[in-house]
């Protein structure tokens, strides 16, 4: 049987931590952040603040793993060696069928708002999404080399607007005083919307969302040992420097009230504002480029889902899904179930701009906080196994990577639909333990 070829390196390791955690969450979060925060730009970036601590403590502690083992996929192989195939196969199943799918779809969703937005066509917007993903689906099954080397470039490239945001806006707000403006004064536009720090820092999750997805090239990347924990802990500390910068940026352009009335059009509104309209058009390319740059790197994890839980033997034909095309070297077979699975999810995420569920069912933020209780039974583990770890990274790293983690679950308990999701998620591992089936391990 093929086996998936070392093709990436330690950039692209870097650029996917960077490049699908910076994409999107940081542009059409932004005004979500703010209402959930009450209208109050210091709690806003106290919310910022806290999230990005969590994702960097976080990353630290699976750089730890990452650097004990290196197998096929970071979370599921680190489940494992920790409890067991049976506990591997729910957390890939998880994963497969509804961390990686849900989060491609809103981001196909989000790369085509703004594109739409460019182009004045708003009633493209769904036909847009889904073309997306079928081009970055096609795109990582046919040629997964070019798919990773679109994921460097989208990296550097999405760094442009956030930058010259963050530099132009933070000089501007202290010229002007929007920025003292907007540290004392909050909007007053909130309503019943406000959620407190807690349900704003489980906003910024998903603006941090996404590191974890690199562990998912493990097996294609060189010297992984040694690359995928530098890239962890490298990554997510340039994005958390990065965010505050960039808020700080659009504060000293909009004041609260403007920030949360514009929601996902914010981003556009501050360059529009700060460059002009023709700057503002241009700039506004990069965006939508850094959004298809998230997009490709979560089908790049999509497109391995499958793969994962049957190269572990387990699941619906495990010989059928742990193929490997040797034509393009790609997990060609789990792409197709991916695709299906992210267009289920799509459908999902339509639904709540239609009036079918009679709320939002917010599957941006909500598989985002599950995973987070499989992070806790990560931290456990290292706690209780690494015994050649120092005190630092054996009992405090992961203690406040567990207390972060449950910030986060207490943030999405207060999310409406919540418990609708967890009856879900209940009836997807049901089916999950139906399927599965455990034969001799493919390796």
């Amino acid at each position: 049987m093929a086996e998936l070829q070392k093709k990436y390196g330690f950039w692209t390791a870097t650029a996917m931590v960077v490049g699908i955690v910076i994409g999107s969450g940081v542009f059409f979060k932004a005004d979500n952040v703010l209402r959930a925060a009450g209208g109050s730009l210091p709690i806003a970036l106290l919310a910022w603040a806290i999230g990005g601590a969590i994702m960097i403590v976080t990353a630290y502690v699976f750089s730890l793993v990452a650097n004990r083992m290196s197998k096929v996929n970071g979370v599921s192989d680190y489940f494992e060696s920790a409890y067991g195939k049976t506990a591997s196969y729910f957390v890939g199943w998880f994963m497969a069928i509804v961390y990686y799918p849900s989060l491609v779809a809103v981001l196909a969703w989000v790369s085509a708002n703004y594109s739409t937005g460019l182009i004045g066509k708003p009633d493209w917007l769904w036909p847009l999404a889904f073309a997306y993903m079928v081009v970055f689906f096609l795109l990582n099954v046919f040629s997964p080399v070019l798919a990773g080397k679109w994921q460097v470039s989208t990296t550097i490239i999405k760094l442009i607007p956030l930058g010259l945001v963050a530099i132009v806006g933070a000089i501007s707000g202290l010229m002007t005083g929007q920025t003292l403006e907007s540290f004392s004064v909050s909007a007053t536009v909130v309503g019943d919307n406000a959620g407190g720090l807690a349900v704003a820092t489980l906003a910024t999750a998903f603006a941090y969302e996404g590191w974890i997805l690199a562990t998912s090239i493990n097996a294609e990347l060189e010297d992984a040992k040694k690359n995928l924990p530098r890239a962890l802990v490298v990554g997510t500390l340039a994005v958390a420097l990065i965010y505050m910068l960039y808020y700080l940026g659009i504060s000293g352009v909009l004041s609260n009230a403007d920030l949360i009335a514009a929601g996902d059009a914010a981003p556009v509104n501050v360059i529009s504002i700060v460059f002009g309209n023709i700057g503002g058009t241009v700039l506004t390319v990069f965006v939508v480029l850094s959004c298809l740059g998230t997009l490709n790197g979560l089908i790049m994890a999509s497109s391995r889902g499958m793969y994962v839980v049957a190269y572990h033997g387990q699941g619906p034909k495990p010989k059928f899904f742990a193929a490997v095309n040797a034509t393009y070297n790609s997990t060609l077979n789990s792409a197709l179930v991916g695709f299906v699975i992210s267009t289920f999810w799509l459908g999902v995420w339509y639904g709540n701009f239609a009036g079918w569920w009679g709320g939002f069912l917010d599957i941006s933020e909500l598989p985002i906080a599950f995973l987070y209780v499989c992070y806790i039974a990560i931290y456990i583990w290292v706690i209780r196994a690494f015994d050649e770890l120092g005190p630092l990274s054996r009992y405090l790293a992961p203690f406040c990577a567990g207390l972060g983690s449950l910030y986060i679950i207490w943030g999405a308990s207060q999310k409406d639909f919540f418990s609708l999701f967890l009856v879900i998620l209940a009836a997807i591992f049901a089916v999950g333990f139906i399927l599965k089936d455990e034969q001799s391990c493919l390796r």
